[in-house]
């Protein structure tokens, strides 16, 4: 059958009601409660004048105005759109236009001040909803442009019980990009395809897809009754994957304001977390900082998986975390926006990162042409079966990024390289864009960032090039160390790479900075990065 999210998120609220579906700052909301809440907000996005179809900008922090606004919206059919709440007002003006958003539901009073500001440059939308209080920027910049503003808690007062109209697999939903390398892109879901490829056919834990609602209703009330805590923030790829399939499992999500690390430990024990959602190093680094205080004061005994996506998650700092508690198990998600979730990476001792053989990945030359398995050659990762239907008014980039070979087979190569070994392991070297060619050899950002956070020293760090006469290119990094630690030279730091990298992929420059720029979510911001070291 084809998959709605809608659907597959009300059969699992019929099939376990009365468990915790979100916890959130002390609050426990059952599936059926919470689906009640988005029963009203679907109400009030209708009443508002959202139609099916059309896209609503969610400009939200983490709370549960933002869960139950994108279950309301895809349960009318409209589409949520997730918005980087850090954004300065030219990025968020482009996403707002770009998306053609005709809403926006909005908290944060810095937030609704800074719409206001570009609320003239945005001629689609039509509707602001509030949660909480307006404040008198955006009343007045409303006002003079004749956009409505709604209170979010009109939602409160509408009826609970509903009945939608049908829905379909064809259904969009649009993802966009952290926008690292540039203005972030729409990513077009159709819902089935999001079922199947982030959501991994609603069991992650297995090795067959659901087959209807009626085996997910099933399954969801076989599920122990877990708990997740998503440290990213909702409006990042892996956070919303995350959401809907622990919401699909059957799970309870608790979810956090903002990533603290000291609140994160401390709901270990209180809300006795069974896994907890990181984005790499840039959460995985304070975490393990902070259980490392921790240890002893916190009872860790619940917590039994920390798992990652979205950014690289050093060697170091997973073995940091297993000497806090041996026994958890770490699992790393290769995934993007543009590919959903494809698996996890197994690590060796050198710190190589694998992905086991499957059908769903090849190995590709520039000219789309697969690598055979054993092949000494590096190529691109290319994934077949369920590829979104391209990036949202960009036709060039699709056709970049969603290529169709000769054969008819669509797939999606975001960049990532690597090699392919005789059992049809891919090694994952790291993504091309970032990639130094330094006298004619490769060297990947990644495996030197990952050397450089292995520095008792460093706190973190990013890897970039910088031009060079002779070499074309040359190693410098961005490095922010941990307060009161001695201070490091560029000899320290070349030292200490020598110890596990070759000597063309050690850093021939250093910056030394008091924090290293990322998005909330941990993303790296590169730019930003090439920028520091040229300056």
């Amino acid at each position: 059958m084809q998959f709605n999210l809608a659907d597959v998120f009300e059969a699992t609220a019929a099939a376990v009601p009365d468990r915790v579906a979100l916890s959130y700052e002390g609050e426990n909301i059952s599936y059926a409660a919470l689906s009640g809440e988005a029963n009203k907000t679907a109400a009030m996005f209708a009443e508002a004048g959202v139609s099916a179809g059309e896209h609503v900008a969610l400009f939200l922090k983490n709370s549960v105005e933002h869960v139950t606004s994108i279950l309301g919206l895809i349960k009318i059919r409209a589409v949520p759109i997730n918005v980087n709440y850090r954004y300065t007002p030219a990025e968020l003006q482009y996403i707002f236009t770009n998306s053609d958003s005709v809403a926006v539901v909005v908290e944060v009073a810095e937030h609704q001040n800074v719409l206001a500001t570009i609320l003239d440059q945005c001629p689609v939308l039509r509707t602001v909803i509030v949660v909480g209080e307006t404040t008198a920027a955006l009343r007045a910049a409303a006002e003079a442009r004749g956009v409505s503003v709604v209170a979010f808690g009109r939602a409160h007062e509408l009826p609970a019980v509903a009945e939608f109209a049908a829905r379909s697999g064809d259904d969009l939903y649009l993802l966009y990009t952290g926008g690292t390398t540039g203005y972030p892109k729409g990513v077009m879901w159709r819902h089935d395809d999001f079922f199947r490829k982030p959501l991994s056919g609603g069991n992650p834990y297995g090795d067959e897809p659901r087959r209807d609602l009626a085996e997910i209703a099933e399954a969801a009330k076989e599920f122990p009754e877990m708990a997740f805590l998503i440290a990213a923030p909702l409006m990042h790829g892996a956070a919303l994957y995350s959401l809907f399939t622990f919401f699909t499992l059957g799970a309870r999500v608790v979810l956090q304001r903002d990533f603290i690390p000291a609140t994160v430990v401390d709901a270990i024990e209180k809300e006795s977390l069974n896994v907890i959602l990181i984005v790499g190093d840039g959460m995985g680094l304070p975490l393990v900082d902070e259980m490392e205080r921790r240890q002893g004061e916190v009872d860790f005994g619940s917590l039994f998986s920390v798992t990652s996506g979205g950014a690289l998650w050093s060697t170091s700092v997973r073995d940091r975390m297993l000497a806090v508690k041996p026994d958890l198990l770490l699992r790393d998600n290769f995934g993007a926006s543009e590919s959903g979730n494809d698996g996890a990476f197994t690590i060796d001792e050198a710190g190589t990162l694998r992905m086991p053989p499957s059908p769903k990945m090849i190995l590709v030359d520039e000219a789309l042409n697969e690598i055979a398995p054993g092949s000494d050659d590096i190529g691109y990762i290319a994934r077949i079966g369920g590829v979104p239907l391209g990036y949202y008014k960009d036709e060039e980039k699709t056709a970049r990024t969603f290529p169709t070979r000769a054969d008819g087979v669509r797939m999606s190569v975001l960049g990532d390289m690597g090699k392919i070994e005789a059992d049809g392991t891919i090694v994952f070297l790291g993504r091309g864009s970032q990639c130094i060619n330094t006298g004619g050899e490769k060297v990947f950002a990644e495996e030197v960032e990952a050397a450089l956070h292995a520095h008792p020293s460093v706190f973190d760090a990013l890897v970039v090039p910088i031009p060079d006469e002779r070499m074309g290119q040359q190693v410098a990094a961005v490095i922010a160390t941990y307060p009161d630690t001695p201070e490091l030279t560029l000899e320290d730091i070349q030292n200490h790479c020598r110890t596990s990298l070759a000597g063309y992929k050690i850093p021939r420059k250093v910056s030394f900075v008091d924090e290293v720029k990322r998005t909330p979510a941990g993303k790296a911001d590169y730019g930003w990065a090439k920028a520091t070291v040229a300056g």
